[in-house]
């Protein structure tokens, strides 16, 4: 299996999208898994992630089922 690679500042990008819209999309949660899984990730983005993750437990971000909040 080849390894999971993050397109570049796509945590930001995801942090960003995430913040605006406070929905989690399945493309959003794709992306957390694939962070989560790269060991290269830097602090600033491991900390991203980590602040997404609270917010979606404390019901500041919901989860939908949609692909992209983009039309």
């Amino acid at each position: 299996m080849p390894p999971v690679r993050l397109l570049p500042s796509a945590i930001v990008e995801m942090f960003a999208q995430v913040s605006e819209t406070g929905k989690l999309t399945l493309a959003d949660r794709y992306g957390l898994l694939a962070a989560l899984l790269d060991e290269s990730i830097t602090e600033e983005e491991r900390q991203m992630v980590d602040r997404l993750l609270y917010a979606l437990r404390k019901g500041r971000v919901q989860i939908v089922n949609e692909l992209s909040t983009l039309m």
